[in-house]
């Protein structure tokens, strides 16, 4: 039985990784997850200078999932080539790496043709790292700078995927957002820019109010919605997304279990990623591994291809 997945000739021994900011870079989830299980293991968001984050409180639950506004709090490049990638090395796993940054309001305004040099620092600096690939995050919608809104136009994401695939050394899956008015439209510029892969959804934008203290849950006001509230919208995107691009589609939005995975799978996904579930299950990654393994002798599927798109045919 075949679970193997190739992307951009990076071959992941099954389809499953985990979500941006919700498994650390590996190590604070090793003691729960044997990481030589996943087929890749995708790191926390790095910028090219350590970010403080946004000001607490920053994660409010609601129904069937929660809002979260942590800003991308991260060490920074240098702490992580030096921490984190040796302490991945150490398992038979693919290494994806998000890479995150900020602009200045020159770049917004005049929509200039540069990408953002914080970006492109980071995918240099990991030119040489030995990572499997890296996924650009151009749509967290909980940092205070404008240029994150960026992955909302089309022009825009084609641009920075150019610049970026220029200088890079390991295949790029762009990460998009779903506050936009149509997705493909965004995947569609992605591929254009020269993506290897695309990877969605984010999280949805969304608020909740505190109404005893009559105030914002989080102190960033608005936050990202995710967990199993999101799954149908992130269903239907992924669907869209695959039929409108040709490049393999990474399919993340409220999976906990094998059945929510197998649905992005069957909606058009190559690989699926598991997010706010590793809160509340560490092991909710090999769960997904093992209940695809077993939907798959049941039904005498040979091949994980043959389930990836099926409900197009």
């Amino acid at each position: 039985m075949n679970m193997n997945v190739n992307i951009a000739g990076v071959e992941w021994k099954n389809p499953v990784t985990v979500a941006s900011g919700t498994f650390g870079s590996g190590e604070e989830f090793s003691e729960f997850v044997d990481l030589n299980k996943l087929g890749a293991v995708t790191t926390k968001g790095v910028a090219n200078v350590p970010w403080p984050g946004n000001p607490t409180p920053r994660i409010a639950e609601t129904r069937s999932g929660m809002l979260n506004a942590i800003g991308l709090q991260n060490p920074g490049i240098d702490v992580f080539a030096k921490r984190d990638i040796p302490f991945l090395k150490k398992y038979d796993t693919k290494i994806v790496v998000n890479v995150c940054g900020k602009t200045t309001e020159d770049y917004i305004v005049n929509g200039g043709g540069h990408a953002p040099e914080e970006y492109l620092e980071v995918v240099e600096r990991l030119a040489d790292e030995p990572i499997d690939m890296m996924e650009i995050n151009i749509s967290c919608p909980n940092v205070n700078a404008g240029f994150l809104a960026f992955g909302q136009d089309a022009k825009h994401v084609e641009e920075l995927t150019g610049q970026i695939k220029k200088i890079a050394k390991q295949p790029i899956i762009m990460k998009l957002t779903p506050n936009v008015t149509d997705i493909t439209e965004i995947a569609k510029a992605a591929e254009a820019g020269g993506a290897d892969a695309v990877s969605l959804i984010n999280t949805l934008t969304g608020m909740k109010i505190d109404i005893n203290r009559k105030t914002f849950a989080v102190a960033n006001k608005t936050g990202g919605v995710s967990g199993p509230i999101v799954k149908p919208i992130a269903v239907r995107m992924v669907y869209q997304v695959a039929q409108a691009v040709k490049l393999p589609v990474l399919g993340m939005g409220g999976i906990r279990t094998a059945e929510d995975a197998l649905e992005f799978i069957m909606a058009g996904a190559t690989m699926v990623a598991v997010g706010t579930a590793n809160f509340n299950n560490p092991a909710a990654t090999i769960d997904v591994i093992e209940g695809i393994e077993q939907f798959m002798k049941e039904n005498h599927v040979e091949d994980i291809h043959e389930l990836i798109g099926c409900v197009h045919a």
